[in-house]
């Protein structure tokens, strides 16, 4: 899917929209630092090694351990939903760059990942 998409550039214009969502919304923002550089940084590297890519989030930060980085936050249905939609809305404004198949395949998984990370 790496290659299908265009690459690193696609992750990054995914997760500039994302954090556009993250930075105007009342229950993500304060979950996050004040500097979203290291933030935004860190979830591209994961995404293009997820979907294919380099690994360089591996040889840089070691195994995703997703639950285990996020337990200290409390993601309840309100946070789940919320990280969803700027997630969603993101990939919504990209959806021009992807076939419908594309489109669907990250949709489904970042239901799934909102899903699972929830623990409150």
């Amino acid at each position: 899917m790496y290659e299908a998409v265009g690459g690193e550039p696609f992750f990054v214009d995914l997760v500039e929209g994302f954090y556009q969502g993250v930075e105007n919304d009342e229950i993500l923002r304060p979950m996050y630092p004040e500097d979203l550089t290291d933030a935004k940084r860190h979830l591209v590297l994961f995404l293009v090694q997820y979907w294919g890519g380099p690994r360089t989030y591996l040889e840089e930060r070691g195994h995703p351990r997703l639950r285990m980085r996020h337990a200290p936050f409390k993601i309840n249905k309100r946070a789940r939903e919320a990280w969803l939609t700027a997630m969603m809305t993101s990939l919504n404004g990209l959806k021009g760059r992807l076939t419908d198949e594309q489109f669907n395949e990250f949709a489904e998984y970042f239901a799934m990942s909102a899903m699972q990370l929830r623990n409150a």
